[in-house]
């Protein structure tokens, strides 16, 4: 979930929500503060609090400043903000309404949520502050639409695999607009249990989600600002399903940015985060931030793309080692992206503790971190046209 916040304090001080250690599903949660730039300083430490009583308490990681963030900008009236990507564990699909939604009510954030279909039990979602953020439109990913759009057993070949999948459609149903693009889709066969995994409509119905949504921005000017947060597959042998979800999702966004540019005439900033279950230069990584799913050097242009994008810490101190830390996997699942543009710019990181770090000994979770996900996240500065 994104949360949006304005503040004139040093840093955001949101408890992370109370977490069982018995938990086993997962629920996406990102977090968005913002700022003006006259009201920002920035802590470079780690801390360790240890409270009143003495005892030691979980390692706090600070944001730290990118190269030529401590003076990215002059203006005095541009905007800074948080953004912190979470995926967190969660129990029970009760909670959400229960405790998740009433608990950042009581800290003055409203939320949009989506819940995944099937039986599955987490979801996706943002929560924002009104005093600082106006929620303008919204939209919800189903990546189940999927299934509808393929017809037959034609496959792709080859060489349309990477084609991209859309270009801005502006028809009032986008996953209607983008059923062409989907007509044909290129799947492999694996074993599992809800049907034949050569049928394309049983591979690709996943029950995975997104959310979008587009803010505008209060003071101290006005600026559209789409967020996005979304929870690819998992299973690494079903790599040609995470791609196919890249791509729809990517397709979708774009037509988002598209509506909300005509609409408000005003052309916004994008980032999206979430857990893409994919890790630094595979299939569905190559594709959002080229293009192509191949790990091969590609012909195609940046602006081939529906939605051009960069990732965050790739462009600013390179991939974490990890953001995922479990027994028998730790690697770098979770990220960060955004619109390269003249305007927006990460002026600092959130850090990421190293492999051998005393916090993540003996995998995730722990005591300092309840999730065997790391919140990963970044400071923004947004310049007044």
């Amino acid at each position: 979930m994104l949360i949006i916040r304005r503040t004139t304090a040093v840093t955001l001080t949101i408890a992370r929500l109370p977490i069982p250690c018995t938990i086993t599903r997962s629920l996406r949660v990102s977090k968005l503060k913002m700022e003006t730039r006259s009201s920002m300083s920035m802590s470079m430490s780690t801390s360790n609090s240890t409270g009143g009583s003495g005892k030691s308490g979980p390692i706090v990681r600070e944001f730290v400043s990118v190269e030529g963030g401590s003076d990215a900008r002059g203006q005095t009236d541009a905007i800074r903000f948080r953004l912190v990507s979470y995926n967190i564990l969660a129990q029970e699909v009760d909670e959400f309404d229960s405790f998740y939604k009433k608990s950042m009510e009581d800290l003055g954030y409203s939320s949009i949520y989506i819940q995944r279909s099937g039986q599955k039990r987490d979801g996706c979602g943002i929560f924002y502050k009104k005093n600082c953020a106006e929620l303008l439109l919204e939209e919800t990913i189903d990546y189940n639409d999927l299934v509808p759009l393929v017809h037959g057993e034609t496959f792709l070949s080859s060489d349309k695999q990477n084609a991209p999948l859309a270009s801005g459609n502006k028809g009032d149903d986008p996953k209607q607009d983008l059923s062409e693009k989907f007509s044909e889709l290129s799947v492999k066969g694996s074993p599992e249990h809800r049907g034949d995994p050569n049928d394309p409509r049983v591979r690709l119905k996943r029950d995975c989600v997104g959310v979008m949504a587009a803010f505008k921005l209060k003071h101290p000017f006005h600026h559209v600002v789409i967020l996005a947060n979304t929870h690819l597959y998992w299973d690494p042998e079903w790599a040609d399903v995470k791609l196919a979800q890249a791509k729809y999702l990517l397709a979708r966004l774009s037509q988002f940015k598209t509506r909300v540019t005509d609409r408000f005439e005003r052309t916004p900033s994008v980032i999206l985060c979430g857990d893409f279950n994919s890790t630094p230069g595979d299939k569905v990584y190559q594709y959002l931030i080229s293009g192509n799913s191949s790990s091969t050097s590609s012909d195609r242009s940046l602006e081939e793309l529906p939605l051009p994008l960069c990732s965050l810490y790739a462009s600013t101190s390179g991939e974490p080692p990890f953001t995922n830390c479990t027994p028998d996997f730790t690697d770098t699942l979770d990220y960060v992206f955004f619109s390269p543009s003249d305007r927006l710019k990460p002026v600092s990181i959130l850090q990421l503790p190293e492999l051998d770090s005393p916090d993540v000994a003996g995998a995730l979770p722990n005591y300092s971190h309840p999730s065997d996900h790391l919140p990963i996240g970044a400071e923004f500065e947004i310049s007044k046209d």
